[in-house]
């Protein structure tokens, strides 16, 4: 009889797998029923639940004991990336375009600078919420939803005939660019493992930093040849072909939970977060004497809505129902890695914006020029971020940003030195130097500061950290601006000519922004590894 027990134990274990087959076999003297144990109520931590339930079994992204990625991860991520390098080129690629614009449509610069302006202000807009939405809705809706915005605002775009339908255009546009990154983001938190996670994140910063560099190149090179027109009705059949792949293979790999709905929490972010960006990229036009409305007013109305906005989040997340998690500052590495990502963004829009001017203004390049020798060094951040998160999986961030910081400050002290008689070689060679450092500080930022909160926090980190992002470009373009503007004034007040005055403006920005970087290098060394993010293994991943 325990003989035939005992089989029968094991026959029904195996029908649960081999581990309870294992049990099975050791405790066959002890049950004398094939009966599999309760499972017992586990709290699932998860960035789109945070209540107890019975255990879910995990998704199968990778297979037991190795970090490799099945195919469905692989393509649903790949696809993800794919689209939000398309959806963030569209954000600076207006800015070369701007005279075209102003020559077509008959419209003044403060009054086309809207199309830039307007596309930064829906993304502050919207991405706040995003977390909410992360939460609420399925990652295939979200994807669609993303994709259909986008493509219908590129098809309205691309039809328009005047500015006000390439405005509407625009914002569409930027409604669904808006929700791919931060859905990108948590979605290779959630289903990437941990020793893999810099090699993907690598990839992510090309998204996040290149394609926004190699924007003006973009524009510049389609309107060397054709109308302005084609930069929307080349980028639409590469937008559908992303909805048509997305409906055909994006699956869901995370879980959902019904999350309430804070209209106030809508209304306070819009108006902070709007209002900031609003006001910060009216300085540069207050300075020229040509903004609509005094600065001051939209930047404090957006501070104090910010202010508001704090105060509501606060009180909502006691019971968990928060439009933005404000828990995720009581992590040390989160908030240290947002203050670099906020200098490093900076930089980045700063020069950005900077440098063409300098090339037009200073050196007498043409616009397509210009677009073409700011290539190089788009190119070289391209080819460092997935090199630096393969040696983030390795060695994790401090051994990366702190150097790279230091290039950073290097690189920004070396553009102080621009004048009118500067090669164009020693531009370009800056240029790379600066994005070289901004490689190496991206992608371990971006990972560690995510990476070091809690799973259930993972969607809210992810819509700050891209919130902040949007505030630090505006801020980064108003201050080099403002700088560069205030510079070029003193210069042609003491007697200088119109370009020796262009180049003391340059100086001047570039100057208080090495200043500003030599702060960044002291707080990366603050820089450590998330304590829930272990060394890999000798030869791990791959």
């Amino acid at each position: 009889m325990k003989a035939l027990v005992r089989a029968l134990l094991l026959r029904c274990a195996a029908r649960n797998g081999p581990d309870a087959a294992g049990v099975a076999a050791a405790q066959s003297r002890t049950f004398p029923l094939c009966q599999p144990a309760p499972r017992t109520p586990q709290r699932i931590s998860s960035p789109l639940s945070t209540e107890t339930r019975p255990a879910l079994r995990p998704a199968n992204n990778h297979s037991p004991g190795t970090d490799r990625l099945d195919a469905r991860t692989k393509t649903v991520i790949g696809l993800l990336l794919v689209s939000s390098f398309v959806v963030i080129l569209n954000e600076t690629i207006m800015s070369v375009a701007l005279p075209r614009l102003m020559a077509d449509l008959q419209i003044t610069a403060p009054t086309a600078q809207w199309l830039t302006t307007g596309f930064m202000l829906t993304m502050a807009v919207v991405i706040p919420a995003t977390g909410y939405l992360l939460q609420r809705f399925t990652m295939r809706a979200l994807f669609l939803a993303a994709m259909s915005l986008f493509s219908a605002g590129t098809l309205l775009a691309a039809l328009a005939p005047g500015f006000g339908m390439l405005l509407g255009g625009r914002i569409i546009q930027a409604s669904g660019t808006a929700i791919m990154i931060p859905l990108l983001m948590t979605t290779v938190l959630n289903t990437v493992p941990v020793h893999r996670r810099g090699t993907i994140m690598g990839t992510i910063s090309i998204v996040i930093a290149v394609a926004p560099a190699i924007g003006p190149t973009v524009s510049g090179l389609i309107l060397s040849v054709l109308d302005w027109r084609w930069m929307f009705w080349l980028v639409l059949p590469i937008a559908l072909l992303a909805l048509g792949l997305g409906a055909l293979k994006v699956q869901n790999l995370t879980e959902t939970r019904r999350t309430p709905f804070d209209v106030l929490s809508i209304l306070l972010s819009t108006v902070a977060f709007g209002g900031l960006i609003f006001g910060l990229s009216s300085i540069g036009e207050a300075a020229a004497g040509e903004a609509p409305v005094p600065v001051w007013i939209p930047v404090a109305l957006g501070a104090l809505s910010l202010a508001a906005f704090v105060a509501r989040q606060l009180f909502l997340q006691r019971s968990d129902r928060a439009l933005m998690d404000l828990r995720t500052f009581s992590s040390r590495p989160f908030v240290v890695a947002i203050i670099m990502v906020l200098i490093s963004m900076m930089a980045l829009f700063g020069a950005l914006i900077v440098l063409p001017l300098y090339l037009q203004n200073v050196l007498g390049l043409t616009a397509l020029d210009t677009g073409l020798l700011l290539l190089p060094g788009g190119v070289v951040m391209a080819v460092l971020s997935p090199i630096v998160g393969r040696l983030y999986d390795r060695v994790g961030p401090r051994p990366l940003v702190i150097p790279g910081a230091l290039v950073l400050t290097s690189a920004l002290w070396g553009l102080t030195m621009l004048d009118q008689d500067t090669p164009v070689a020693l531009v370009i060679a800056l240029h790379c130097l600066l994005n070289a450092g901004l490689g190496f500080i991206f992608t371990p930022l971006f990972t560690s500061s995510l990476g070091s909160l809690d799973r259930s926090l993972y969607s809210h980190g992810s819509a700050i950290l891209n919130t902040l992002q949007q505030l630090a470009g505006g801020a980064g373009t108003a201050v080099f601006i403002t700088l560069m503007t205030t510079g070029t004034a003193d210069a042609l007040s003491n007697g200088a000519d119109a370009v020796e005055a262009a180049a003391a403006g340059v100086h001047t920005a570039f100057f208080w922004g090495a200043v500003v970087s030599v702060g960044a290098l002291a707080v990366s060394f603050l820089v450590r590894r998330p304590k829930n993010a272990a060394p890999a293994e000798p030869g791990g991943a791959h």
